[in-house]
């Protein structure tokens, strides 16, 4: 068996959950590869004593891969999708981060997880992407051009609106005037969205969510529509460009630009134990159910 293994922080103490993985991995002989930059950072700390094969920062995975152990949390699985792809390898979300909606596994639980693994008790989740295309295309989008929480558009350079015209399979929905627009996934709908005023959708819904951001006319609302709609967006206002982030990567686009969404033709799949559930992660991280005059002061 062969795995990569992922991060882009050392997080205080995270070492010995690190040393524990390594361990782990070379006691049952599996062949480990280590991100070049995250081996760097490990390398410069004390407390893991041995070097472990790497692989190219630039260079895509393939499907010789097992796993992808992603150490960190949210914000480190999404970049894990730049190097997984479309191999179908199903990453490991190890929490050493806060929230983690999606690196549920928890760092003292890497034994266990480990066992999990060997013993093919656990599930995989597929969660789906979006992508985008742009007229005229743009090179900073040809190549890493999907987002698994969402594709946000919003203004650049001003403190001025901007207005976001929006169709649904050619049809003509909206022109939002607001500071942006969300599109998020299922996947997505726990972040940028949520903090927006949009739904929570359970990962398995066939849907996307349209989210404006601080819209100046308050009568639009989040919209949720099925992920096979093509959503074609264009934008205006006072300057001449507009940002586009796409999860973590930004990118400047011209007001000239008509940008197509659309669902991805490929999938991502997160590994999640048999005691772990999309519910069950709601309620924990999100602390529902909690109520302060239960407690014992």
């Amino acid at each position: 068996m062969k795995v990569a293994i992922y991060g882009q922080f050392y997080h205080e103490d995270s070492g010995k959950y690190i040393q524990e993985l390594l361990d782990e991995l070379e006691a049952q002989d599996v062949e480990v590869h280590i991100e070049e930059n995250f081996l760097k950072i490990i390398n410069e700390t004390e407390e893991i004593n041995k070097k472990y094969p790497q692989f190219d920062t630039f260079t895509k995975i393939d499907n010789s891969y097992s796993y992808f152990f992603s150490i960190g949390g949210d914000g480190t699985i999404l970049k894990c999708i730049n190097y997984v792809r479309d191999t179908k390898v199903p990453i490991v979300g190890i929490n050493t981060g806060r929230l983690g909606f999606l690196a549920t596994i928890q760092k003292d639980e890497i034994k266990s997880m480990l066992k999990a693994l060997s013993e093919k008790n656990y599930t995989i989740s597929r969660r789906e992407l979006l992508s985008i295309a742009t007229t005229p295309k743009n090179q900073s989008l040809s190549d890493m051009n999907f987002a698994l929480n969402e594709i946000a558009i919003s203004r650049k350079n001003t403190t001025s609106m901007i207005t976001i015209d929006a169709w649904l399979d050619g049809k003509y929905l909206n022109g939002y005037w607001a500071d942006g627009l969300i599109v998020a996934t299922p996947t997505g709908s726990t972040g940028y969205s949520l903090s927006c005023g949009g739904p929570i959708i359970t990962p398995e819904t066939k849907s996307l969510v349209i989210t404006p951001i601080a819209p100046h006319n308050l009568n639009a609302r989040p919209l949720v529509i099925p992920d096979d709609t093509e959503l074609t967006l264009k934008v205006s206002g006072r300057e001449d460009e507009f940002l586009v982030s796409l999860d973590s990567r930004l990118t400047s686009l011209n007001n000239e630009t008509t940008m197509t969404l659309k669902k991805a033709d490929f999938t991502i799949g997160l590994v999640s134990l048999e005691q772990e559930s999309f519910v069950k992660t709601l309620r924990k991280k999100l602390l529902w159910g909690e109520d302060k005059r239960n407690k014992k002061q």
